[in-house]
Parts: structure tokens; C-alpha cells; sequence
């Protein structure tokens, strides 16, 4: 095995003729390719290898080049099943990448996708010297030249395929990578039911009832649920997070991971690896981030958060956003490296997304934020206990708590506010404070309601963790406090925060000291003697839109 490893590289031959560092999946291939269903989706969370998967099946598959193609697969799994080999070069392959399919406006939309549909023609421009059809060649050259219109190009992917089966003599299989980033894009810039209907017609028209298709693998992030996007396609299997029949084709198994630390030297590194990036469960497998992994070694053997999930984060944002008091309170729990149980849906209805509060479990699920530690099935649908997988995960989480509320820089100064909070410096506590309500609060419509500004600061004690052992919301003493903290061990101070919300900005320093009045009437400290915690800075913080009263004043438990 070789110690490059491939960065930003996804194309399994662009791997293979420069050695690159390859964990070998070519033994899937036997399963994708034989009877298998007659259209495939994948749904994955975004650098979980979807993309070199379908490279692998382009080029084993692919008529085109096939001698030199078969030279990429020496020394592989698939490479010792002589009657898989004698498949490989045998069929023709049309692949369509969407990434980039991602337009500001429906305008744009119009106007680029006949560009799109130009550049694929490009790339099969053998087919008009053997067309003898001249409204065939008409169209070919029209598709070429980017003159067909937007409604024209949703039988864009048929026509060609006709062309490929009659040019080869063969059915053609169809590989579309990220099929869902053009549609969720246009759900983002809110032209989505414009969008939903091209795709609805540009899909169904190469799968649905398409005599030139052998078969289509697709993959994406997300599943489009409800909307009909495969409208009448009875022959699709969904292979996903909760329904799969092949959990370890995308990701790393600890097998592998073991082979590879094994390879480049670094068996010691797999206790750090397992802790940074193992953790997801998928039918019961263990599954690491492949694409971290191979950032570990690419960085040195240095554990950090490498993966960004760019795919999704927009609509994660904006769910937050709308999050109830009761998913904050559960996140607390999630932090803590706790479970969550809750109901989970296998795809997202984008006209719905903000009246389920479960789905923004599955949001996170989807997009790769958490994974299930268990999953039940039953007859009314699929229960899930929700978990963050590893380290690197719940830093990210954290992140995305702070986003949440995101001001320019806020994630660069929220550590120094934390530690003015756990410190007792109510001044500083006071002016930063003051200082991104004036800007968050007139970014937000929730922006004069209690909920806001607890889930404001909910969001800035989950830096606590692991330190602290953060709770919102809970039983102690005769009420409830709105936020405490307890320090791992009794040596530290604890803390309690009571918000309240003010009528005028000259009420503030009331409301500030009723909170500070109520922690110590309703004994929010009883938890706090109970563990043994001697010192507590008692927070008393009173709002009033974009204005802030902060009183701390430290108590003996």
C-alpha cells in the first residue's frame, strides 16, 4: 500500500496510475453489477467516498478504452473473480456529475443548464458521425451548441442514451453523482418548485420505462421524500443510513483503518483514529470518516477536525434556527455523550421541513452530524437513539451550536466570553454580551423572546464541554433552572444562569436581580451540595432586545 494519500482526489484512475493510497472496495463490484436493481440510490453524508464508487463502476464497466481501463484493477479483489473480469469492458457508461449544478436563480438555471447539457454532448460527439437520422443530427447539433431551451433538455439524458445503445448495440448504464445539490441549491435561493419540476421530467424520462437503460446507480446526500421526484418509479431501491444492504461500501471498516496504520507504520495511531473519527454505525457496522482518516496521515498523525459538511449546512442552519427549547435541552444531552431517542424519516420533505421537530434529527443523521447507536423498526415507522460518533464530530458540533447565532468573528471570541462566564468577569461577561446582541438580535424575528437568548447562551456553554457537565432546563431545589454547569471533579467553581426578559431598557437591573433573587428562593444551588460543589457564581442576566444586564455574585453552596 503506498503512503500518498489522495486529497482531493476522487477518480479511481487518476489514483491507480499514481499510486496513491487505496483501500480496495472492488470486491462491491460483483454485487453492484450483477442483476442488480434496476436503478440504485445512495444516500450518504458528503466525502464518504460516493463519488470514487461510482468512479470504480465507470471504469470497470465502460466499453470505451476497456484494455487500458482493465490495467487499473491488477493486483485488486475483483481482479482473482475471472468470471466477474470477463464483465469488466463490456458495457456503455454515461455519467453525469451535478456538484456543480448549483444556480443563484431560475434565470440562471434556464440559461446555464443548456451549457450543461452542451459540455456532456461534447464528450460523446462520436455518436453524430454514425447517426444516418437527420432530425437526430439536428438535435445532437442543437444540444451541442447549447441552443435547446431549458424544457427541451429535460429529454436530454433519453436522447442520448438512444444514441449510445444504437451506436454500441448495448443498453447503457446511467451514473449520476450528487443528483440532489442542484435541487436542494434552488431550495436555498427559493425557486425550488421550478427546479423540482425540470428535475422530476430530466430524471423519470432516462429512468422510468427508458428501453436504452441496463441499469442507473445514483448518489446524494439527502433523499427527496413526497415531492415525486422519481414520479411513478416503481424500480427504485433507496440504499441509506437506515435501510441498507451494503453498510460498508462507502467508509472505512476497522479492518481496513487497522490495514492502513499497519501499512504506513503507524499501528499505535488506531486508539487516536478510533477516537477521532470511528463511530458510526451503520446496520450495525462500525464505519470510520474515510476522508479524515486519510487527513490524519496526510497532516502527520495530527487528530483534528478535517471534515466539513458543506452538503446540507444551509438547511441545518436554518432547522437550528427553528429549533424548540426541547431540542436544545436534548443537545445538552447529546454533548454530553449521551443518547437521544427519537423518530427518524429515510429522506427529507423540503415543504415540511420545519413542522416535524424530529427531522432535525434526521437532518443530522443524514448529513453525518450523528449517527444511530441503535435503531428499531416498527409499525409506525423507524425509532433511533441518537448519538454524536466521535471527537472530531463534537467539535464540529460545537461549532454549529455558535453558528447557530453567528456574528463575524463570533467563533473566535466565544472562548474568551466562556471564560469570563466560569471565572465570575461579569464585566467582560457584560460587554461582549452587549456587543453581539447588537448584532444578533436584529438578525433574528425570535430576537425578543426569552427562548432566544437562552438558546443564545446555551449555545456558548457547549465549549464547557468536556470540562463541564452542562444542563438546561432541569429540576433543583423548589424550580427550574434555566442553565447550570458542574465541573468534572469538586475542585471547580459551578455555575447557575436565570434569564429574564425586561419591559423597558430601565427595568433591566430589576429583572437582573429577581433572577439572582430566584436562584437562591428556589434553591437552584441543592444540586450543586449535593455533588460536593463548594463554589458557585450565580448569574442573574436580564434582556431587553438588544440590551443586556448582567449581576454575578458568588455564592457557598
Amino acid at each position: 500500500m503506498q503512503t500518498v494519500m489522495p486529497i482531493g482526489i476522487d477518480d479511481f484512475a487518476e489514483v491507480r496510475k499514481n499510486d496513491y493510497c487505496f483501500v480496495d472496495k472492488t470486491g462491491f463490484l460483483r454485487q453492484l453489477i450483477v442483476r442488480p436493481a434496476k436503478v440504485t440510490l445512495f444516500t450518504r453524508p458528503r466525502r464518504f467516498g460516493k463519488t470514487m464508487m461510482l468512479s470504480m463502476v465507470k471504469y470497470f464497466l465502460s466499453i470505451d478504452h476497456a484494455e487500458e481501463h482493465r490495467k487499473l484493477f491488477d493486483g485488486l479483489e475483483i481482479a482473482k473473480d475471472e468470471a466477474m473480469m470477463a464483465q469488466q469492458g463490456t458495457r456503455p457508461v454515461l455519467s453525469l456529475e451535478l456538484k456543480e449544478w448549483q444556480f443563484d436563480t431560475w434565470e440562471e438555471m434556464q440559461e446555464r443548464i443548456p451549457e450543461m447539457m452542451s459540455e456532456l454532448f461534447r464528450s460523446h460527439r462520436y455518436l453524430i458521425d454514425e447517426t444516418s437520422d437527420p432530425f437526430d443530427v439536428k438535435d445532437f447539433e442543437q444540444f451541442l451548441a447549447g441552443e435547446k431551451k431549458i424544457e427541451q433538455c429535460k429529454m436530454a439524458l433519453a436522447f442520448l442514451m438512444r444514441l449510445m445503445k444504437e451506436h454500441y448495440g448495448k443498453n447503457v448504464v446511467l451514473l449520476i453523482d450528487e443528483y440532489d445539490a442542484p435541487v436542494q441549491y434552488a431550495w436555498e435561493c427559493q425557486y425550488y418548485k421550478k427546479a423540482i419540476n425540470f428535475f422530476r421530467r430530466f430524471f423519470s424520462a432516462a429512468l422510468k420505462t427508458n428501453p436504452s437503460l441496463d441499469f442507473a446507480i445514483m448518489t446524494g446526500v439527502l433523499r427527496i421524500a413526497k415531492e415525486n421526484i422519481f414520479s411513478g418509479l416503481n424500480n427504485l431501491q433507496v440504499d441509506s443510513l437506515l435501510f441498507t444492504k451494503f453498510p460498508s461500501l462507502m467508509g472505512f471498516t476497522r479492518a481496513e483503518v487497522q490495514q492502513v496504520t499497519e501499512a504506513l507504520g503507524h499501528p499505535e495511531k488506531m486508539t487516536e483514529i478510533q477516537t477521532w473519527y470511528d463511530g458510526y454505525r451503520i446496520a450495525g457496522q462500525e464505519i470510520y470518516n474515510p476522508w479524515s482518516v486519510l487527513k490524519y496521515f496526510d497532516q502527520g498523525c495530527i487528530a483534528a477536525a478535517y471534515w466539513v459538511n458543506t452538503s446540507g449546512n444551509s438547511i441545518l442552519r436554518k432547522m437550528m434556527q427553528h429549533a424548540s427549547e426541547a431540542f436544545l435541552d436534548s443537545l445538552q444531552t447529546l454533548l454530553q455523550g449521551g443518547a437521544v431517542s427519537a423518530w427518524a424519516r429515510d429522506g427529507v420533505i423540503y415543504e415540511e421541513i420545519y413542522q416535524h421537530p424530529n427531522d432535525l434529527y434526521t437532518m443530522l443523521l443524514t448529513t453525518g452530524y450523528l449517527t444511530c447507536a441503535s435503531v428499531e423498526y416498527t409499525n409506525l415507522g423507524v425509532r433511533a437513539k441518537f448519538i454524536i460518533p466521535n471527537q472530531e464530530i463534537l467539535s464540529l458540533f460545537q461549532t454549529e451550536v455558535i453558528e447557530r447565532f453567528h456574528a463575524e468573528n463570533f467563533a473566535m471570541v466565544a472562548p474568551e466570553l466562556v471564560k469570563a462566564f466560569v471565572s465570575g468577569d461579569v464585566e467582560h461577561v457584560q460587554a461582549k454580551l452587549a456587543m453581539y446582541l447588537e448584532i444578533l438580535a436584529s438578525a433574528f424575528d425570535t430576537a425578543a423572546k426569552e427562548s432566544f437568548y437562552h438558546g443564545f447562551v446555551l449555545g456558548l456553554t457547549a465549549l464547557l464541554v468536556p470540562e463541564y457537565e452542562v444542563r438546561s432546563n432541569r429540576e433543583s431545589g423548589y424550580g427550574r433552572y434555566d442553565i447550570a454547569a458542574f465541573p468534572k471533579g469538586t475542585a471547580g467553581n459551578g455555575m447557575v444562569l436565570e434569564f429574564k426578559t425586561a419591559e423597558s431598557e430601565e427595568n433591566l437591573e430589576a429583572k437582573a436581580e429577581e433572577a439572582l433573587a430566584q436562584i437562591v428562593g428556589k434553591d437552584y444551588l441543592a444540586e450543586f451540595r449535593a455533588r460536593a460543589i463548594a463554589e458557585v457564581y450565580t448569574y442573574g442576566i436580564a434582556f431587553y432586545g438588544k440590551h443586556v444586564k448582567v449581576l454575578c455574585r458568588k455564592i457557598d453552596a
